[in-house]
């Protein structure tokens, strides 16, 4: 188990801890199965919204803010049934632009995880305007709802007269499936995870598919895709969804080992400096690039 948790499990209620704890291992994905909330909700005697906030403080640990000091986290259910974790993650150094809220973790662990939308995501602290953009993106925009400690709305009561993919013609949608064209010739595990990835992200507006693949010194290997926004700037760059990944995953991101970038040629807008930014506050690893 993660040594960030250990605190956090003092806290809950005994039957929750005994039973959750053992969910929390070295193969732990930061994520509940539909199964396994079924043992948790049996255990703790609670309903499931319930439930959600008592494990809010294993999200909220998972968090890196070594600028704000505020620790946001969220869970999201898929539309699986599957809960993903998510925190909040911040580059010391870097501007702030580069950070990754909860709720952008969250959908991002679910999206990895093969989700292709949410139905509702908990978060321990009001949803900001950027996030609630961000999850206005969302193949589920309309129906998600938005669950707090003292209240649950819809998204769209948290943003009224919004603005999204339909005002800017697209059809499309954040987390629906996605299968673009991008090939290149090479042998390299690392690189062509990152090639995968790239096929999967989501840039409608810029048609700059990218994704990034890191690789840790002990051989794990961590995607990100890029996940473009219809107001552009909540958009999620791959970089940062591939840290916030391998966080939620127990990872030390001062044990990456490489980074690659892959990215459409043809697109309109570049990763490549917002990627080595983030890098540069990781340590000494250098940015390989594919453009395809």
């Amino acid at each position: 188990m993660h040594p960030r948790f250990a605190k956090i499990l003092d806290q809950l209620p005994t039957s929750l801890r005994d039973a959750v704890t053992p969910m929390l291992g070295d193969d732990f994905t930061a994520s509940f199965s539909p199964a396994q909330i079924q043992q948790l909700l049996a255990a703790s005697q609670l309903a499931e919204r319930e439930l959600r906030l008592a494990l809010l403080p294993l999200a909220a640990a998972c968090s890196v803010a070594p600028i704000s000091r505020f620790f946001v986290g969220a869970i999201a259910c898929g539309l699986s049934g599957r809960w993903y974790l998510g925190a909040n993650m911040e580059f010391a150094g870097q501007g702030l632009f580069h950070s990754v809220h909860a709720e952008q973790s969250a959908i991002s662990n679910a999206w990895l995880g093969g989700e292709t939308g949410i139905s509702e995501i908990t978060v321990n602290y009001t949803p900001c305007g950027h996030c609630r953009q961000f999850m206005n993106e969302l193949s589920t925009a309309k129906e998600m709802k938005v669950s707090l400690p003292d209240a649950i709305s819809t998204l769209q009561a948290f943003l009224p007269h919004s603005f999204g993919p339909a005002d800017l013609e697209i059809s499309d949608a954040l987390m629906s499936p996605q299968h673009h064209d991008l090939s290149l010739c090479s042998d390299d595990a690392l690189v062509l995870a990152a090639l995968t990835a790239a096929r999967q992200s989501y840039a409608p507006y810029s048609q700059g598919y990218a994704a990034v693949a890191l690789e840790f010194n002990d051989g794990r290997i961590f995607c990100g895709r890029y996940a473009e926004n219809a107001a552009f700037n909540p958009s999620l760059p791959p970089m940062q969804m591939a840290c916030a990944h391998a966080v939620l995953n127990g990872a030390d991101l001062a044990e990456v080992r490489r980074a690659v970038l892959v990215e459409n040629s043809k697109g309109q807008i570049s990763q490549q400096d917002a990627a080595r930014s983030v890098l540069k506050a990781l340590g000494k690893v250098e940015l390989e690039y594919q453009a395809v």
